[in-house]
């Protein structure tokens, strides 16, 4: 275990990130400690990276699922809250390794509990995924929608949800999920999604490579033919977990605003997504407008499993929240391709 960053007595809230070094946990922990926050991040660095983590928050290098470590993270800087984004995710792999990834990501959640509970943490909010939902019903997901994921990789989160509510019901931890839908862009083009297995990304590899970027599929039922998503900014999706967690504010029992928004939000499911989709074609069509030209495809058989649409509900985290995006999909195009240039500056010549 390695540690770096600033050391302090630990303040009166005190928040543990877990995946903080990543792609949106970086996003997350930045605006925690942009508002002040006593921030500590636990990843194991497998595939996020110490300099996203600001100057002034202590970065553990460890394993969530390493009870010692996450014991020792809790009581030593005095952690309030958890928000735990840590995880494995990648739908191919979770089917290619199930083992793996209950062990990723049930049996280490359920250590990070454990650890919770010992450490009388107040306060959890679980980094959750619309591939609960599965194939979806079509229309607009609301929460209430049976679960039916179709991979390992979904049926975790959805166990880690249900982990969370008995552990919650059985000890009093306030908590939350937020089941995130598709997340692009930057607030900067340091913190650009440095994968290549989410949409945008996968189209900028592609064109960097001399290669057309493919569509799976434009005979689907939908208005272009192409598959329909819900793209929401990385930035307003850390601003929900911000929201949330405030919600979440134990109050000792005073009757406040503060008191009624933690009733109603503890032990609730959000989904976070702008509540209107976005066909792959029109994503690509917004790759091209930051570009400057139209981008040239290529049409290939449909995937398996893949779901013509899936929309979110926001109506639940905008009443319980007052939570709604501020950024459209051009302002995720163009802030994910300055991430991207950042990375790969060979691509430049891409752009007009």
């Amino acid at each position: 275990m390695a540690s770096s960053g600033a050391q302090s007595d630990p303040s009166p809230e005190t928040i543990l990130v877990t995946g903080g070094a990543g792609y949106i946990g970086a996003h997350v922990t930045a605006a925690l400690a942009a508002s002040g926050r006593s921030v500590v991040v636990l990843d194991d660095l497998s595939t996020g990276t110490a300099d996203r983590v600001p100057d002034g928050v202590t970065l553990i290098e460890g394993d969530v699922g390493d009870a010692a470590v996450v014991g020792a993270a809790l009581h030593d800087h005095g952690v309030t809250a958890v928000i735990h984004i840590a995880a494995k995710k990648q739908v191919g792999e979770s089917v290619a390794r199930p083992l793996w990834y209950y062990r990723q990501n049930v049996t280490a959640m359920a250590t990070l509990l454990e650890g919770c509970v010992d450490a009388g943490v107040g306060r959890f909010l679980f980094s959750s995924s619309a591939a609960t939902y599965g194939m979806g019903s079509g229309g607009v997901i609301e929460e209430d929608d049976p679960p039916r994921p179709i991979n390992p990789y979904g049926e975790s989160k959805l166990i880690g949800e249900w982990l969370l509510a008995d552990v919650a019901r059985a000890t009093g931890l306030r908590y939350a999920a937020l089941r995130y839908f598709n997340v692009a862009g930057a607030v900067s083009p340091e913190l650009g999604d440095p994968g290549v297995f989410n949409l945008v990304p996968m189209v900028f590899d592609a064109l960097t490579r001399g290669e057309r970027p493919r569509i799976f599929g434009a005979d689907w039922p939908t208005p272009d033919g192409t598959c329909v998503r819900d793209y929401v900014h990385v930035a307003d999706l850390a601003d929900a977990h911000i929201r949330a967690l405030d919600a979440l504010q134990a109050t000792g029992g005073e009757v406040t605003p503060e008191a009624d928004a933690a009733e109603t939000v503890d032990g609730l499911v959000l989904n976070v997504g702008t509540g209107q989709g976005s066909s792959v074609q029109e994503v690509i069509d917004a790759v091209g407008r930051v570009l400057g030209h139209p981008v040239d495809v290529e049409v290939v058989e449909r995937r398996p499993g893949d779901p013509a649409a899936l929309v979110a509900s926001v109506d639940r985290i905008t009443d319980v929240l007052g939570w709604s995006t501020s950024r459209n999909l051009d302002d995720m195009v163009s802030s994910a391709w300055e991430g991207w240039l950042a990375l790969h500056p060979e691509a430049a010549s891409l752009a007009e």
